[in-house]
């Protein structure tokens, strides 16, 4: 029997070389792909260990389980016979593949990926297991990125006997699972340090470990600055790595465990690094500060050059006409134009400093926010509309603000003084976060990784930009006396200035409506009703005090407060719980669009289609003018034909994580952002935030393929 044995495994042996050899070797013009064994056959009750096998064209390569900066990993979708399951890949050590200032984890010429499977018992021999997977490729050269799918098929035979290696690959397969990461007795701590992590580790597989090329490659991205250089130092007991940590960490802060590899000389081991203080006995690399100053003394002048021009903005004009109309009261009185102007300096630069402080806060705390979160809230929204509307009544003189108590006829009322300077300023900033003007885009996006004192202090410049013109004047006795004298034209002034103030109030209540509903706006014009109602009161509470009938000024007050708290009430309530309007169209125009996703985007890629994304929201009016000027227009409607082009809408109007993860990507905390794909590249181009038809038409036609 013994012969015949020996004949029955020889053959077993030959039909499942046979089979592999059949087996399918898919390819494309970039990978060549096969499912192949370790071993010549499975045996009953075991693990049998089965590779992806993959032959990387020259100039070409797939991706680790973190591919860095860009690509995708390698995934894996089986069908197996009844009782058969599949484990985890098997992931062999990446190697680093630098393309300009981005680092990428991968592999290129020829990988195994091994997949243990586990076979269950009750296989009898002689049977033939058919393994099947859905395996999809992200392949990559320095000019493109295709995904191939493949469906890899392999026939396992099954014995009961112990299996000899595959004779192809087997001796190959077991390498790679021989030498691939694994847990090992070692103790790892992170600590974040500023804009850097320190990883110390300890164990004897460290302790004397030879050369310097150790690198710890994390299994998930934006931990760490993939490109950026990680510096290492030795201790009695183990090894630290100093490594600049990554976007997610410089947003969000060090929440949790960090988990990857760290690749010595002497082997690579899994490790899971604790947050908490260094290990004994290890010490880390102080990073150079040289960038770091220089990129924070970039930001605050961006931010300065940003608050500037974020005078000449749509959505700031409003608030800082009724400041004109300040300042031009105070014009002959230079003690107080002087007290306004460091009044409207100190509210906005305390609005920042607040919005700046809340807004660092929720990154630490994990979340996904980004300039102007605070209209991403109805309830905002609605305050501000109806504050929006107080003003322009004030303006219209419904009723005062400060009216002395004078007979009528006296001389007309200045707008309050320094705690309405301030309260200007506070306003200010508060509708300024729509707008993102240039420099201010790049300045708020840098700092929101930097450290908490180095953010606040970009933000405070962006204010100082914002209030500068305006604390000029009121500091300037020159320009202050070219100023016309007060009179009854103050009267008209305010009127005129009004009428901004309306129509700011109205567009926040279409943007109110476009987050909360119909139903919602309505009962945000019975609240702005009820506040056209209390200010009248008020203006009539006003004659009668001045004309001595105190009781029916109490009464009338009374019932103001009433009307007033009955109309916040309902509407800010009512806007917290309210749902998202049904099929809201994110653009103004009729420019035929797609949302956005990150998966969209590839789709097209893929298909060799350039691809514009535009980032808006409602609340943006820079967004809604660059639509209506730029882009929902016939030019470029023909220009995205032309180039055969997606595009696609990102609707920030609402919260949305992931929107705020992507614009955090490309530097930016908010809207408007506009990026333009091309085939064949990497990374979007960053357009312009103030579009014209022909920048996007030019864009356009260079991200369109040669034919």
């Amino acid at each position: 029997m013994r012969p015949l044995s020996s004949l029955v495994l020889i053959l077993i042996a030959w039909l499942a070389t046979a089979f592999g050899a059949a087996a399918q070797i898919q390819r494309t013009e970039r990978i060549a792909a096969e499912l192949t064994p370790m071993t010549a056959w499975a045996t009953p009750g075991s693990t049998v260990i089965v590779a992806v096998r993959q032959d990387i064209k020259p100039g070409w390569h797939t991706y680790w389980r973190n591919p860095g900066d860009s690509g995708g990993p390698t995934t894996l979708d089986w069908t197996l016979p009844d009782g058969l399951s599949a484990g985890d890949i098997v992931w062999p050590l990446p190697e680093r593949q630098r393309l300009q200032d981005l680092m990428n984890y991968g592999y290129s010429d020829e990988v195994y990926l091994p997949v243990p499977i586990e076979v269950p018992a009750a296989v009898a021999p002689g049977e033939i297991l058919r393994l099947s997977v859905d395996a999809l490729f992200m392949v990559c050269s320095d000019e493109m990125c295709v995904p191939d799918e493949m469906t890899l098929t392999l026939a396992l035979p099954v014995a009961a006997d112990q299996p000899p290696l595959d004779a192809r690959h087997g001796a190959a397969i077991q390498r790679v699972v021989e030498q691939a990461p694994r847990p090992a007795d070692l103790q790892a701590r992170v600590t974040r340090q500023g804009e850097a992590l320190l990883l110390t580790v300890t164990g004897a597989e460290v302790e004397a470990l030879g050369g310097r090329d150790v690198y710890f490659f994390p299994f998930e991205g934006g931990v760490i600055d993939h490109p950026a250089e990680q510096t290492l130092t030795r201790g009695e007991a183990g090894l630290g790595l100093t490594i600049p940590a990554g976007r997610a960490i410089l947003a969000g802060g060090l929440t949790g465990p960090i988990a990857g590899v760290l690749a010595t000389p002497d082997g690579a081991w899994q490790i899971t690094a604790e947050v908490g203080e260094p290990l004994a006995g290890v010490t880390g690399a102080a990073l150079p500060s040289e960038g770091g100053i220089a990129a924070f003394l970039q930001a605050a002048l961006f931010a300065l050059l940003g608050g500037l021009i974020l005078n000449l903005m749509p959505c700031v004009f409003p608030v800082l006409a009724m400041k004109a109309a300040s300042l031009s009261a105070a014009a002959h009185d230079r003690v107080e134009a002087r007290r306004d102007g460091l009044a409207f300096l100190a509210g906005v630069l305390a609005t920042f400093l607040i919005l700046a402080l809340v807004l660092i806060a929720l990154r630490a705390a994990g979340q996904a926010i980004g300039w102007g979160f605070q209209l991403q809230s109805p309830a905002v929204i609605a305050t501000l509309a109806l504050l929006m509307l107080a003003v322009a009544l004030n303006l219209s003189g419904l009723f005062e603000v400060g009216l002395a108590a004078q007979g009528a006829g006296g001389r007309l009322s200045r707008l309050p003084g320094g705690a309405g300077a301030f309260f200007t300023g506070v306003l200010a900033v508060v509708v300024a976060a729509p707008c993102t003007a240039p420099f201010m885009a790049v300045a708020l996006g840098a700092a929101l990784v930097m450290p908490a004192p180095m953010a606040a202090a970009v933000f405070l410049m962006l204010g100082l930009g914002l209030a500068l013109p305006y604390l000029a004047v009121s500091l300037s006795p020159g320009l202050l006396s070219r100023l016309p004298r007060p009179g009854p034209w103050m009267g008209r002034l305010k009127a005129i200035l009004a009428l901004p103030m309306y129509g700011a109030a109205g567009w926040l209540a279409w943007v109110f409506a476009r987050q909360a509903g119909l139903d919602a706006l309505g009962l945000l014009f019975v609240a702005a009703l009820l506040l056209a109602l209390a200010a009248l009161l008020w203006g009539w509470r006003q004659a009668a005090r001045m004309e001595g009938r105190g009781a029916f000024s109490s009464a009338v007050a009374a019932g103001l407060a009433l009307l007033l708290a009955a109309g916040l009430g309902v509407a800010a309530v009512r806007a917290a719980q309210a749902p998202v309007l049904p099929g809201a169209d994110p653009t103004s125009g009729a420019l035929a669009s797609q949302p956005w996703s990150p998966e969209a985007v590839q789709a097209a890629l893929a298909e060799g289609r350039p691809v514009l994304v535009n980032f808006t929201a409602d609340w943006c009016v820079t967004c809604k003018i660059n639509e209506r000027v730029a882009l929902a227009t016939a030019s470029t409607r023909d220009a995205l034909a032309e180039a055969d082009a997606v595009y696609m809408v990102g609707d920030w109007t609402l919260r949305d994580d992931v929107i705020a993860r992507e614009l955090e990507r490309h530097g930016r905390s908010g809207v408007p952002l506009y990026l333009l794909y091309a085939p064949g590249e990497t990374e979007p181009r960053i357009l312009p935030q103030l579009l014209t038809p022909g920048v996007v038409a030019d864009a356009l036609r260079e991200a369109t393929p040669a034919a």
